[in-house]
């Protein structure tokens, strides 16, 4: 399901607003988080061993 990750990126990263304006900058900025959140995930289960 999709919305752990929403809620890991609201609550534990306080992403509520976006704060850039522009549809490019505000994808860049959601990339940004997403890349975060899956390094993270690839992190604590220990796949880079």
């Amino acid at each position: 399901t999709v919305e752990p990750v929403f809620g890991n990126l609201r609550h534990n990263k306080r992403l509520d607003r976006f704060t850039l304006r522009g549809r490019a900058r505000v994808d860049g900025q959601w990339k940004l988080y997403c890349l975060t959140h899956n390094i993270e995930k690839l992190a604590t289960h220990r796949a880079w061993r």
